[in-house]
């Protein structure tokens, strides 16, 4: 249960990886039984660079996510790993027996001895510092996703994968969760895959977007997924007017601040 929250290297051949990339996936495709879930993905991940999975529910992104990660086998197609890839995973949820006495700390040690310093440095990372002495069933849904979030980052992954991280949280814990995320990225320069529904903070801290509904329907800079007939006919007309003005606004702004350093 333990080994898949926390970080894992999974070494491959990288032979036909693109140059630098830690991960790749070739002609990639999912099922359940007869039920097929994911079909002919393909996906390149790069170092230092921010993917968004986007889609309505059912659309197949947390089978995505859990298949790179190892929880699920592929029917089809294969996934290429670079030597370097060393991936931490963030789940949409943890249930813990509520009567189980268990600290943050013996928490994040679970199931491997680490040295304090580490433990330290990784709650830090994640904004979880003052949760150390805490037990683990008092914890706010907030609380207990950044203690999630600091396990990932105790091996010092090269790949985040972040599997709706953010459920359950209110607009200023969204918010201060992808702080979080841009501050460690620019920090460790690992990549990172998350699944997202905040869609008003994919147009604001992407790269790169993947829109899934069983296959990939567009994929790109957000602001061109944004303008993509598929995704307004998977997210509405309103909805995608009203996000492409958001993205306008918020680049707009950063090239005001841009000049304003510049002069």
């Amino acid at each position: 249960m333990f080994s898949r929250l926390s970080s894992t290297s999974t070494p491959s051949s990288s032979t036909s990886l693109p140059d630098q990339a830690l991960l790749s996936t070739e002609q990639l495709s999912v099922q359940f039984g007869q039920r097929p879930i994911l079909k002919d993905i393909n996906l390149v991940l790069q170092p230092g660079r921010i993917v968004t999975l986007i889609g309505p529910n059912g659309s197949g992104k947390s089978a995505l996510v859990k298949t790179l990660v190892g929880a699920i086998k592929p029917a089809a197609g294969r996934i290429i790993r670079s030597p370097a890839l060393k991936i931490g995973y963030v789940p949409q949820r943890l249930h813990l027996d509520a009567t189980l006495p268990m600290t943050v700390r013996r928490f994040v040690n679970l199931p491997h001895r680490h040295a304090s310093r580490d433990i330290t440095e990784a709650l830090e990372q994640a904004g979880a510092e003052h949760l150390l002495n805490a037990a683990m069933n008092h914890l706010s849904g907030g609380q207990l996703q950044r203690v999630l979030l600091a396990r990932a980052l105790l091996s010092r992954p090269t790949l985040l994968l972040l599997d709706e991280a953010t459920q359950g949280l209110d607009h200023r814990g969204v918010a201060e969760f992808y702080q979080r995320i841009e501050q460690i990225r620019q920090r460790s320069q690992c990549a990172v895959l998350m699944v997202s529904h905040d869609l008003h903070v994919v147009m604001r801290t992407a790269d790169h977007v993947i829109c899934l509904n069983g296959h990939i329907c567009c994929e790109g800079q957000p602001e061109q997924v944004a303008s993509s007939p598929h995704y307004h006919a998977l997210f509405g007309d309103q909805v995608a007017s009203t996000l492409a003005f958001y993205r306008h606004q918020h680049v707009g702004h950063h090239d005001e601040e841009r000049l304003h350093h510049a002069g």
